[in-house]
């Protein structure tokens, strides 16, 4: 059995009430009466979404940093056009440098295929001269809204890597989430702001107002939550003009409200001073801090300055655990084994201070603790980090562009 963290109930619920007001005053908007899915993996993402958007009736929209021009790229597209033919509406975005950023970019030929099936796509924030102007805030969600009764959101993008790995990092591991229930429209909502961002168009409620059909149709076929049905659940939605602290500010509540554990996994972790503290004192209250890093990343300057963060969370007493099978991707963190949250954000400037980014905060205690046997069962091809390995895992040379490095933390 996973060692979970140990927390007194009556305290735990003292605590989350406290952290779901700090939340909301953030701007996090809570919804009762969910359900939550977990999928911490490709196959499972990709099989579950492709069952439910098969069964749409009214609409499919999707907003991706991006698409991978691979298998599974092309089997979601072609899915979209059978259900476009069939009178769903179909819309889609995606992020121009985050297309132009992955080895298999959409192209302008692919545009003019998806649109002559009666797709819908925009891209957000085309990059042109000049170039610079682009760099910062990039639309970073992954969202997917299904006839307003369900939306997947989490850390992966469309890619046959997150089912069959890269040679050079071995497995992508991430988690995904299904959500359905009262918060579906707020997903939803997100999407239709960035269409008008990027489109100047606003979507006609009448568009995604349900028939009795559709409303009450059954999904089939997809994974069983294995949770109950009426999950307090709180979207952090991140727009660089409207709510630019929401996802940090929630982090370090989240921090600062923990009493026994906190348990973290993240890809980018080269950490902005406010959560950097805000971890430093739950050390100091003695809180027990596991946080799981990646020993293969696709950014070659994030692992140095994780790791230069790494050391320095060690010697105040955190357990630092590197994963060794392949390269984990997931964005997730597990509170007191009572709430959690995953999404697109990277604990990194990038993600808290410059991109559209969406996060999910789930108070509830089942799904805490499926997302912590995750964690235990990774346990297992980590390696934990000690004062005796950490020279022989990094040298003299990574070691001191990891400390150069951490100057450029503004901007990475």
């Amino acid at each position: 059995m996973p060692a979970f963290c140990p927390v007194q109930e009556a305290r735990a619920g003292e605590a989350d009430s406290l952290t779901v007001a700090e939340l909301r005053e953030n701007g996090v908007l809570f919804t009762d009466s969910n359900s939550v899915t977990l999928l911490p993996s490709g196959t499972e993402k990709f099989d579950d979404l492709f069952k439910a958007i098969s069964q749409a009736r009214q609409y499919v929209y999707l907003e991706y940093f991006n698409f991978r021009s691979d298998s599974v790229g092309r089997a979601l597209f072609t899915l979209l056009d059978r259900k476009a033919r069939e009178g769903v509406k179909v819309r889609v975005i995606y992020d121009d440098f985050g297309n132009f950023s992955n080895d298999r970019p959409l192209r302008k030929r692919h545009l003019r295929q998806l649109k002559s099936r009666h797709i819908d796509v925009e891209v957000f924030d085309p990059i042109v001269f000049p170039w610079l102007n682009h760099a910062f805030h990039r639309d970073h969600r992954k969202i997917v809204v299904i006839d307003g009764r369900m939306a997947y959101t989490g850390g992966m993008n469309v890619a046959d890597y997150y089912i069959h790995g890269k040679p050079e990092l071995g497995p992508w591991r991430d988690m995904h989430l299904r959500v359905e229930g009262e918060a579906v429209p707020l997903y939803r909502d997100i999407f239709c702001r960035m269409w008008e961002r990027c489109t100047g168009e606003r979507i006609d409620s009448v568009e995604y107002q349900p028939d009795s059909l559709t409303l009450h149709a059954p999904f089939v076929g997809l994974k069983k939550s294995g949770c109950g049905g009426r999950v307090l659940l709180g979207v952090a939605n991140r727009e660089p003009k409207r709510s630019p602290k929401v996802i940090r500010h929630s982090y370090i509540d989240a921090i600062d409200n923990a009493r026994k554990c906190i348990q973290i996994v993240n890809p980018y972790f080269t950490l902005v001073p406010s959560v950097k503290r805000a971890l430093y004192r739950a050390l100091r209250r003695g809180v027990r801090l596991e946080v799981m890093l990646s020993t293969k990343c696709d950014v070659k300057v994030s692992p140095d300055v994780a790791a230069s963060h790494a050391r320095r969370l060690m010697k105040r007493g955190a357990d630092i655990y590197y994963y060794e099978k392949g390269f984990h991707h997931s964005k997730v963190m597990m509170v007191d084994s009572s709430f959690c949250t995953v999404g697109s954000a990277n604990l990194n400037s990038r993600s808290l201070k410059y991109d559209y980014e969406v996060n999910t905060f789930i108070m509830d205690s089942c799904t805490t603790r499926q997302l912590q046997s995750v964690f235990e069962a990774d346990k297992d091809s980590s390696t934990l980090l000690t004062s005796e390995n950490w020279k022989k895992r990094r040298s003299f040379g990574r070691r001191f562009m990891g400390w150069f490095y951490r100057l450029l933390v503004p901007l990475i």
